[in-house]
């Protein structure tokens, strides 16, 4: 049975390969590209007048409290289900 697998792979190949090679295509008319005449006016592009804020960015110093926090870990046995 192990021989019959290492066959097929092979097998399948060979059998492609000749389906491939049983065609025979020719050409029988040339094919060509469309012909295309584009042509354009260069465009404008619309102006605007922007007003902006005047924006002073700048740093102070700050102290900020941050709350103390103690997380208690319960031990490994309570956690575990009992085994039989």
């Amino acid at each position: 049975m192990i021989g019959l697998k290492k066959w097929i792979a092979p097998a399948a190949i060979v059998l492609g390969a000749l389906s491939i090679a049983a065609c025979d295509v020719e050409q029988t008319e040339e094919g060509s590209m469309p012909e295309v005449d584009v042509s354009a006016e260069g465009g404008n592009m619309p102006e605007y007048d922007v007003e902006t804020a005047d924006v002073d960015v700048g740093t102070k110093e700050k102290t900020v409290e941050v709350p103390d926090v103690d997380v208690t870990m319960p031990d490994e046995q309570e956690e575990r289900p009992e085994q039989p």
